[in-house]
């Protein structure tokens, strides 16, 4: 399984386009028609709107954090894919991951290196917490090295309380998990019973209890089914919901349903709109009143990929019975470009981050990414552009934003004194 899982992941290639902008399943270039877009009103923060909190340094600190953040009790808790004190070959810094602490005010604590025998490896999902607990998966470790679902008391006590077996079972959870009533509900990006036409098994929606017993509730690479799923899953009136970045009818990634029993239903296939349309969402959905909205790194209006080191991407909506429309394209002017993380609302407002992109140019040649507002209407503002001396340079942000008390938090994966990534906070 570990070779598989390295094939999949092209090199060179960030693990939120593995299957975008690396295996081709970016929308055509040449689609006639363009969706309406809204100017994008570009400007940046003054540092006493945006802080850098921490600022990681790699071995024995964490490194590289792609995930969310979560709010318990004040303190942010959360996850870096790489990092920590034991000692993992082949990886960025030679270490496998840790889980952390930070403060509001910027105190940092790593409560758990990753990486021993059985241990989960390489984290990239966002923790939550159940019953004061907080329960997590790793892309990695494990008794079959195939990811593994992690539970950790708030001190840094861990404990592994599921080992993925790769095929019938899933395989590399890329996704938080979601608690409905006690149960525990989540995808694998491979893994299940059925493999797709690039040669790998297309993933699957499990279940697993707090005490460990798991359950593949939906193997996803079938006929026009999704594959590939890379984001967690919403519940809304008794259904989940969630996102695929490959399948579908035209191969460019699905929104499906499921019902927690297993019956899976696509809602909506990407790419029929071609370029137009999103293409290979690996965010979770977010609902608001009764309608779902997310994120793809790829497509829309303005998609660029193959031509300059920025794509595009969307913000789009859905409703519960398939009803798609595009709200937002990013990549043009001083726009974001390739938003890989899932949105919040704050008070009737969707808020983001762009991993490229933005006002300035020291990352890349399409820029170091934004955080930027939407109305559910459509109405997109940048409201931060990264890769500046008072953010250390970073950039990159893949992980979505949490509010607190008036306040956004998240991570960068890149920038930093070190290089190694941030957390920072931006105030509304």
């Amino acid at each position: 399984m570990t070779n598989l899982l390295i094939t999949r992941r092209a090199a060179g290639c960030s693990m939120a386009l593995t299957l975008a902008a690396c295996a081709g399943l970016h929308p055509p270039i040449g689609t006639p028609g363009a969706m309406p877009q809204n100017s994008a009103l570009a400007m940046r923060a003054n540092a006493t709107t945006y802080k850098l909190l921490h600022a990681f340094a790699g071995f024995p600190d964490g490194a590289f954090p792609r995930a969310s953040l979560v709010d318990v009790g004040g303190t942010l808790y959360g996850t870096t894919d790489n990092g920590g004190s034991v000692y993992c070959y082949g990886t960025a810094d030679n270490s496998c991951g840790t889980v952390f602490s930070v403060t509001t005010g910027g105190t940092e604590t790593v409560l758990h290196s990753l990486g021993h025998r059985h241990d989960g490896r390489h984290p990239a999902a966002a923790l939550i917490e159940v019953a004061g607990k907080l329960y997590g998966t790793t892309t990695g470790g494990g008794n079959t090295k195939s990811g593994t679902v992690i539970r950790l008391t708030t001190g840094g006590m861990e404990k592994v309380v599921y080992s993925f077996g790769g095929s019938p079972d899933g395989a590399e959870p890329q996704a938080a998990l979601l608690d409905v009533g006690g149960t525990l509900y989540g995808t694998t990006y491979l893994g299940g019973v059925y493999t797709t036409s690039d040669g790998f098994t297309g993933g699957t929606v499990f279940s697993v209890t707090t005490g460990g017993t798991e359950k593949v509730l939906h193997s996803f690479g079938h006929g026009i089914d999704g594959s590939a799923p890379r984001a967690a899953l919403v519940g809304v009136a008794g259904t989940l919901y969630g996102t695929t970045v490959g399948g579908g009818a035209y191969g460019r990634g699905t929104v499906f349903s499921i019902t927690p029993s297993g019956s899976e239903k696509v809602l909506h296939s990407f790419g029929k709109r071609n370029r137009t349309d999103g293409a290979a969402p690996g965010a979770s959905l977010i609902e608001v009143n009764g309608t779902l909205y997310g994120t793809t790194p790829v497509g829309g209006a303005y998609d660029k990929c193959g031509r300059r080191g920025a794509c595009g991407g969307t913000v789009f909506s859905i409703t519960p019975s398939g009803t798609e429309k595009i709200l937002h394209s990013f990549g043009n002017g001083t726009d974001g470009a390739i938003p890989n993380a899932p949105l919040i609302e704050v008070k009737g407002k969707l808020y983001g981050t762009t991993s490229g992109g933005g006002s300035t140019s020291y990352c890349r040649s399409g820029g170091c990414g934004t955080i930027f507002s939407i109305t559910t209407d459509g109405r997109e503002r940048v409201l931060y552009s990264f890769g500046n001396a008072n953010d250390g340079y970073a950039g990159d942000p893949e992980a979505g934003l949490i509010a607190l008390n008036g306040t956004l938090y998240g991570t960068t994966y890149g920038g930093g004194s070190e290089g190694w990534g941030t957390v920072f906070s931006l105030k509304l």
